[in-house]
């Protein structure tokens, strides 16, 4: 019988190209729209150092227009234009996974398929944690410096006024003034999104690639059980277009896939291990990174978690994200 070793079946640069690749295309939030590829990012992921600037321009201002005449001695005084900064966080992370060389021989089964399918799910489902406790911590510095403007909190109303609903929704984009028509996503726990299921309020449509998409009222909709609930009030999150920027790339030092053997292993039997690397970085867009607490080379999900290593830096209406809290009954 053949045994099906890991080094004949993976070549790390082909695999860690297909990880990347399909690790961008698949998951929810960009299928949805919400995060996007941000070239910068990309490029500063190559680059040392923990973190990195990006620079903004600001809107202009809505000052009124100058009323003009004509006398000569009357000048105009020119406005100018503002800007500010993002810091982005860079995380370097790491995964691995083992496999005793007898079980793969007992099995008989080409593993390349499954290994390829499962470490791409893998990335998937952790860069949207990360993502989920950056919102955490968004949401929880807005409360705490902005008065929670960026937050709609009817949970603790009686009766169906405290269950998300349409008019939840609709009330919770409002916090955006005239530019709620800017939102494209939802994301919501698996509890509200039935909730939403029974009552007919979630449509199904193709996507580009062949599978359909969930829908709440035209908004894309990923449902993630990483988002908070506290005693029963569950929080939904609002994202307008390109409301995250992202990028990963392999190191640029160490190999972003590798496998390691360890022949003695098993009593002789030998082990493999599947190792996966990548550098990511994924920011909202209108906050930048504070650094308050981070324990670590990179920071873990609690800390992303953490209010005090957040802060906006544009007016509320840059910022195309909401959050709705509610009781899913």
């Amino acid at each position: 019988m053949a045994t099906v070793r890991l080094t004949d079946i993976i070549e790390p640069a082909v695999f860690t190209g297909y990880t990347l690749q399909e690790t961008m295309q698949k998951t929810a939030l960009v299928r949805a729209g919400v995060a996007v590829r941000n070239n910068v990012i990309a490029e500063q992921l190559k680059a040392g150092s923990h973190s990195f600037t990006v620079p903004f321009w600001r809107d202009l201002e809505d000052d009124e227009a100058n009323i003009v005449n004509d006398d000569p001695d009357i000048h105009s005084t020119p406005k100018k234009i503002g800007s500010g900064k993002q810091m982005v966080r860079k995380s370097y992370l790491h995964q691995s996974w083992s496999a005793m060389n007898l079980a793969s021989e007992i099995a008989g089964d080409d593993a390349l398929a499954k290994i390829q399918s499962r470490v791409v799910a893998y990335w998937d489902r952790q860069l949207q944690k990360r993502l989920v406790a950056s919102l955490r911590g968004i949401m929880a510095d807005n409360i705490a410096n902005f008065e929670g403007d960026m937050v709609l909190d009817i949970s603790a109303e009686t009766g169906a006024t405290g269950v998300f609903g349409a008019e939840a929704v609709i009330d919770a984009t409002g916090t955006l003034g005239d530019s709620m028509s800017s939102l494209v996503s939802i994301a919501m726990h698996s509890d509200i999104y039935r909730r939403a299921l029974k009552n007919d309020l979630i449509e199904f449509i193709p996507d580009s690639q062949g599978g359909t998409i969930a829908t709440f009222r035209g908004l894309a909709t990923v449902v993630d059980d990483g988002l908070p609930v506290n005693e029963g009030a569950y929080t939904c999150a609002l994202f307008g277009a390109g409301a995250v920027g992202y990028g990963a790339a392999e190191p640029s030092i160490a190999d972003g896939t590798e496998v390691e053997n360890l022949p003695s292993a098993g009593r002789g039997g030998g082990q493999q291990i599947l190792h996966s690397r990548m550098n990511m970085g994924m920011h909202p867009a209108g906050f930048t990174w504070v650094e308050d607490t981070v324990a670590d080379e990179s920071p873990s999900l609690s800390e992303l978690a953490l209010p005090a290593n957040w802060s906006r830096v544009v007016e509320r209406k840059a910022v195309p994200l909401v959050f709705l809290i509610a009781r899913a009954e």
